[in-house]
């Protein structure tokens, strides 16, 4: 056996690395077919087979694995029902089972995540211990929780208690690389640290005497400097232009034909923004950080069908869903969202569907719907949840659409969906015990945010996304390193989960100056790569100034990181400015023409040719809110109902029989409105002094000029040259104004009193009571008096105010010759510009549509 002599296409890390694992061989006198190389991840598996083979072309290969492939090729370990795993599905339902059995069922929603959380941290450790002598590490364990444990972190240290016995007690599936299979099957060991060393891969070393050597996953050493313009550093303005200055050093890697580049991950929303700047520009990205599987098209399709399935499920909920499912008829759901948008209110209410309006098409899918929804409700072992879901997902035709994708293939093992899998899930711990729907959502939650998805390996993709330590070994051509501030990328990490130092160091748990070693040596192993682009961001998102961090800082001491130009092309792009939309649309023009259709014309001929012209509406929310517009339409219709009320029986009232005959009216308005009780809290409150300050009001209207109520509500439409004029009265009544009878047209207003003074005063635009009033002209109960018009500001406050535009008539006959001149304006072809002015363009529907932020 010889050294290995140096090819061209295998690096000095990988020759010096290789030879000193061929020269251990001749030393302890083992052969290559009986040696296990461990590395420290799985990406370099094929890297060193590969490099050993260009190097080494003729003879026997070592077994290059990790821990975790080592352990499977040999013979399995059975792990029981109650052994922590690693599995956040099974780890779940083993994590319920033993809080239930230790008595700390009532805390579960808080112990749940600290015991998987401090399990997940113990487990390495506890793997790193030889079987034998586990139970000694427990016991150091016991004794430090049971002398720094805090009474008022008493829930905290019991979920730290619980997991260390948990994870003590396990049988873990690398256990077998204590076992004598595995000296017999391997005569030599040979671990490879990378930038944090493995506690199993450590222990082993021990383990195997002699026979093992360790190496270090770096390159040789060289001159204490960089070469130059290999290390650049970019100083971003912000998050936006970080990505935008990250993208750019790729695609010039890219063009000089540097390829693979390594984009490192230090901030997942920073990484995932760049990512997308680079498939946009049709890069090819590889990223082996992958995201939460909660986050994925599928998951979301799968949570929608729970959330819908819940006994308070919302409209949205139950539509979102639906939306998901292909196996219903084409346009059924979108006819579903019309009816619900039209009938108003946030709540599903399926048996409103029952009515005998209801559109045929609306009561098959509710029906559907409901039959799915009921399908889920009833308590069950989690296996049956399972099966039961598995069937609907198949129903509902969602089933075939998560096989055909790859997060939802992933989403369906992770889960236990697939056929073969109901026999393991009931041998799980706490698997026979009955879940209640709400149990059931929030264990496949959890299980979706533990779980991440990593897309399949593309092997022609030119970038790869990476954590820091992961760029140790892999033969890269160049690396883009952004998020480097101070925040993102600390020189001191904070260990995680609650564990004391002393604790930390008996268990076998990362410190924080192991954790600072590991990352410096990843942070320092940069340098062996042939160019480095360094990026972090000045400010953050709030405007917080930043300062890069304490590594990037000491390679600009020592004068090996330089400031770069922006790396991102600059280019002139001719001015092309867009125009004010003014369309011209005199076929378009409306039969009918309301007061608010006038006044969308005056407010702005682009607004009126949206909405009236072309009939284009916003649809309605489907929310509960009440807002202050809905208590207006509460109010009228409260009025409405007890002035009827008064109507029909017109014999003089005490005024607590007023009071109680208003307050009646309320109840029963907002009985049949369905109003949501809980959020017409605040205009409740107000409604004292709201009913009494009217009811003083509607007095003094009476007895001063003899005010009598005659109609509200009143639908009115009215022959106006070739139009017709339409509207709705909030209120007519009768009054005596100087020894004659005056028809008063009233209109509610909920707003500011200084609002409502505003309307009429002299040169304001203010259209709705003249509008009134040329729909009462020719009206055979106004031909022989006077007409006046006022607003009645119902104040919340307990102030109700008359506020009367002087002149009504003279208004009217002005608003109409105005109107004929706009209609005759707009019948000739003149155009409809949007304005863009004014306090109308902040709640504008036809925004959008005008994009007067593109041209404002």
């Amino acid at each position: 056996m010889t050294v290995i002599a140096k090819a061209d296409a295998c690096p000095a890390l990988w020759q010096s690395l290789l030879n000193h694992v061929i020269g251990h061989l001749r030393d302890v006198g083992q052969h290559p077919s009986q040696t296990v190389v461990v590395l420290p991840y799985a990406q370099l598996l094929p890297l060193a087979q590969r490099y050993w083979g260009q190097c080494v072309p003729h003879g026997f290969v070592p077994h290059f694995e990790t821990t975790r492939s080592w352990a499977g090729r040999l013979r399995p370990v059975v792990q029981v029902p109650d052994d922590w795993t690693g599995d956040s599905a099974r780890d779940l339902m083993t994590a319920r089972s033993l809080l239930g059995q230790a008595g700390l069922g009532r805390h579960l929603p808080l112990l749940l995540p600290l015991v998987l959380e401090a399990a997940a941290q113990l487990a390495p450790a506890a793997a790193a211990q030889a079987p034998s002598l586990r139970a000694a590490w427990l016991a150091r364990g016991r004794a430090l929780l049971d002398t720094e444990n805090h009474h008022w972190l008493e829930l905290e240290w019991t979920a730290c208690r619980l997991a260390l016995e948990w994870v003590a007690a396990t049988t873990f599936e690398t256990d077998v690389l204590w076992a004598d299979a595995a000296p017999a099957a391997t005569a030599a060991l040979v671990v490879v640290r990378g930038a944090r060393p493995d506690p199993l891969a450590q222990a082993l070393l021990a383990h195997w005497g002699p026979l093992a050597l360790e190496l270090p996953l770096l390159p040789p050493a060289g001159p204490d400097q960089a070469a130059p313009f290999a290390l650049r550093g970019h100083a971003a303005l912000d998050a936006e232009d970080e990505a935008l200055r990250a993208a750019a050093c790729v695609l010039q890697h890219l063009q000089d034909g540097r390829s693979p580049v390594a984009l490192v991950d230090n901030d997942r929303a920073l990484t995932r923004r760049v990512t997308a700047l680079l498939e946009t520009a049709g890069v090819a990205v590889c990223d082996e950080t992958g995201w939460t599987l909660s986050t994925t098209r599928s998951a979301a399709a799968l949570v929608a069908f729970l959330r819908a399935a819940e006994w308070d499920a919302g409209a949205d909920a139950v539509l979102d869903w639906l939306k998901h499912c292909p196996a219903l008829p084409p346009g059924c759901v979108d006819a579903l969202e019309r009816w619900l948008r039209r009938r108003g209110g946030a709540r599903w209410v399926p048996a409103s569907a029952n009515a005998a309006e209801t559109p045929p098409a609306v009561k098959d899918v509710v029906a559907r719907a409901e039959a799915w929804r009921a399908a889920l409700q009833a308590s069950r072992p989690l296996a049956q949840w399972l099966a039961s879901l598995r069937s609907l997902l198949r129903d509902c035709g969602l089933w075939p659409v998560l096989q055909a994708d790859a997060a939802g293939a992933e989403l369906l093992r992770v889960l236990r969906l697939e056929d073969d899998a109901d026999t393991e899930v009931q041998q799980w711990a706490g698997a026979g015990r009955a879940l209640a729907l709400a149990d059931f959502v929030a264990w496949t939650r959890d299980v979706l945010e533990a779980q991440r998805f990593i897309p399949a390996h593309d092997a022609t993709a030119s970038v790869v996304v990476l954590p820091l330590a992961q760029t140790l070994g892999r033969p890269f051509a160049a690396a883009v390193v952004p998020g480097c501030d101070e925040r993102r990328l600390q020189a001191a990490p904070e260990p995680a989960g609650p564990w004391t130092a002393a604790q930390r160091a008996a268990l076998g748990l990362p410190t924080r100056e192991s954790l600072a070693a590991a990352l410096r040596l990843a942070w320092d192993s940069l340098r062996a790569l042939p160019q480095v682009d360094v990026l972090w961001r000045e400010a953050d998102d709030g405007g917080e100034p930043l300062m890069p961090s304490a590594l990037v800082q000491q390679w600009r001491l020592r004068g090996w990181l330089a400031l770069a130009h922006d790396p991102l092309a600059q280019r002139e792009v001719a001015p092309t400015p867009v125009l004010r939309p003014a369309p011209t649309a005199p076929g378009l023009l409306p039969e009918r023409i309301s007061a608010s259709a006038y006044a969308d014309l005056r407010h702005c001929p682009y607004r009126f040719f949206a909405l009236r012209q072309l009939g284009l509406q916003e649809p309605e929310e489907l929310e509960d809110t009440v807002e202050k517009r809905d208590f207006g339409s509460w109010l009228h219709a409260v009025l409405q109902h007890f002035h009827e009320g008064r109507q029909a029986q017109p014999l003089p009232r005490a005024a607590e029989v007023e009071r109680a005959a208003l307050d009646a009216s309320a109840q029963a308005v907002t009985a049949a409105l369905g109003l949501d009780r809980a959020g017409f809290v605040p205009f409740a409150a107000a409604w004292p002094q709201l009913r009494e300050g009217y009811l003083r009001w509607l007095l003094d209207h009476e007895s001063a000029c003899g005010g009598r109520f005659v109609a509200a509500e009143q639908k009115r439409q009215v022959a106006w040259q070739q139009w017709q004029l339409s509207g709705t009265l909030d209120r007519m009544d009768e009054a005596t104004r100087d020894g004659r009878t005056v028809g008063l047209l009233i209109d509610y207003k909920t707003e500011s009193l200084k609002a409502t003074r505003d309307r009429v005063r002299p040169g304001s635009e203010d259209l709705q009571l003249a509008f009134y009033a040329a729909l009462v002209q020719g009206d055979p109960a106004f031909a022989d008096r006077p007409v006046a018009a006022a607003y009645l500001n119902v104040g919340e406050r307990g102030d109700t105010e008359w506020v009367e535009q002087e002149d009504v008539v003279a208004s009217r006959d002005q608003l109409l010759a105005g109107l004929a001149h706009d209609l005759q304006r707009i019948q000739d072809g003149h155009a409809l510009p949007a304005l863009g002015e004014g306090p109308v363009c902040d709640h504008c529907a036809a925004r959008g549509l005008c994009r007067k932020d593109a041209w404002a």
